[in-house]
């Protein structure tokens, strides 16, 4: 990914007003677009922690994680405190198993990745939504090179793939973006 988009959002990123103190970006888009790889950029770019959607997602559970995330990591972030969370146990990979605890310092900028973070519960309290975007065929590749020792991997993939599509088209996700991001544009 070019370094120029990195600089981009850094620039605009900084010339957003905080809420509350913070600037919490969100990298959102459909999975295997590429936006751990762009997020990992920011945060280096940004001195930033990342705080990954992965830690609360689990295939059996597409949407119902987002209280926890809501009560545990955004409003105390957005209130000036500390984020602390129960992460996704993936040693349970096919499950929903919750296991330890983190915590997430404040910090004046904050970066979300992850599936659904700039969803419309969203608004008001994130500073930048970036969209990371790549045609479902390559998300779908990469997906699977990445989950390929996982028996049943395709099916939770193309499963996961058509509960994505229809989050985001009724969310509008994509159309509150600051910024939309083909990686397969960019060669990522």
């Amino acid at each position: 990914m070019a370094t120029d988009v990195v600089e981009e959002i850094a620039a605009a990123v900084a010339a957003r007003e905080s809420i509350n103190g913070i600037r919490i970006i969100g990298v959102d888009g459909p999975s295997g677009a590429g936006k751990s790889h762009l997020a990992a950029r920011l945060a280096v770019r940004l001195s930033a922690p990342v705080i990954a959607i992965d830690d609360f997602v689990s295939w059996d559970c597409f949407a119902g994680w987002w209280p926890r995330f809501d009560a545990q990591v955004l409003t105390p972030l957005v209130a000036g405190r500390d984020a602390v969370y129960q992460a996704r146990d993936w040693s349970d990979w096919y499950g929903s198993s919750l296991g330890e605890w983190k915590t997430q310092p404040w910090s004046p900028t904050v970066i979300f990745e992850g599936v659904t973070c700039t969803r419309r519960d969203t608004v008001g309290r994130i500073a930048y939504a970036v969209w990371v975007d790549a045609p479902a065929p390559v998300r779908l590749a990469r997906g699977l090179a990445r989950d390929r020792s996982f028996a049943g991997a395709g099916d939770l993939w193309r499963r996961w793939m058509i509960e994505e599509e229809r989050f985001f088209t009724a969310d509008a996700t994509r159309g509150r973006a600051d910024i939309v991001i083909d990686t397969a544009a960019h060669g990522c």
